[in-house]
């Protein structure tokens, strides 16, 4: 009986079972040319559901972008394991990559091109046609709320806020079934950042879209998330939805809920995770 409830299962959106990864980095005390190791995730676990949004807060260094590479498959792991739709993230990383498509702080675009010749580039990658992408790129820049008379300039005349509008529309372009989004709205302004939540939600709507969330604004977080988590030090402390947070911790918002769970103020972050800096340092 066992057995006939595990093939009439539903596959999961995201499984994610006892995930670690770890970062060396020098240890100045110990010589110029030691190194020490900082574990940026570590026995991380949780599943997602197709069509759901879960929301992931944590400071500077607390693991979020691992997190997201790992799933997009730009890291290896270094213990526990990743599924996709099914897919295991690191031995079948090409059907992983079909079905994820990734938004984050640190986007990179040919830079002597315009926002509408990246985007072009981009649909041609992922096979598109010229006549869908004529229509589709115009509409998507639209709705991400990117200004027509930009368009045609260069990326590197671009403020971050707008190369992030861009960055976005890239990512939406194809309807990925699982979205990734680290930090998607940073650099933008209050009115951008209403549009690019929006959209947002209407891609979830329209595409039934998965999207997995790495934001420290905890009010996009409470806005679109069915369920909010919180890393800290590479540890998925809980995954639940608000009002199950607020009642655990006996708070009314999430930021007083984020320092009873860790002990210390939800501080605004101003660049993306400190690990990339250590991993090249």
């Amino acid at each position: 009986m066992s057995e006939i409830v595990e093939l009439n299962r539903p596959i999961l959106a995201v499984e994610v079972r006892d995930l670690r990864k770890e970062f060396s980095r020098r240890d100045k005390k110990a010589g110029r040319f030691a190194r020490k190791k900082r574990a940026a995730l570590h026995g991380v676990t949780f599943t997602m559901e197709r069509g759901e949004c879960v929301a992931i807060l944590g400071q500077n260094g607390s693991g979020k972008s691992t997190l997201v590479r790992l799933l997009s498959t730009l890291l290896f792991s270094d213990g526990g394991s990743a599924h996709v739709f099914g897919h295991d993230v690191y031995t079948e990383p090409r059907p992983v990559r079909k079905l994820v498509n990734r938004v984050s702080v640190e986007a990179s675009f040919f830079k002597k091109m315009s926002a509408g010749e990246n985007l072009h580039y981009a649909a041609r990658y992922y096979g598109m046609g010229p006549r869908e992408t004529r229509v589709k790129i115009p509409e998507i820049l639209t709705k991400v709320g990117f200004p027509i008379d930009r368009r045609s300039e260069p990326m590197e005349n671009l403020s971050r806020g707008m190369q992030q509008k861009v960055a976005l529309a890239r990512a939406l372009l194809t309807s990925p079934v699982l979205l990734l989004l680290d930090e998607p709205t940073t650099g933008l302004d209050p009115r951008s950042k209403l549009e690019v939540q929006t959209f947002i939600r209407e891609v979830r709507k329209t595409h039934d879209s998965t999207i997995l969330l790495c934001t420290h604004d905890l009010a996009e977080a409470e806005a679109l998330a069915d369920r909010v988590g919180v890393l800290d030090r590479g540890e998925l402390l809980f995954l639940e939805t608000v009002p199950e947070i607020l009642k655990r911790f006996g708070v009314d918002t999430l930021e007083e809920a984020f320092f009873a769970a860790t002990g210390r103020e939800f501080e605004a972050e101003v660049d993306e995770d400190d690990e990339d800096r250590e991993v090249f340092a």
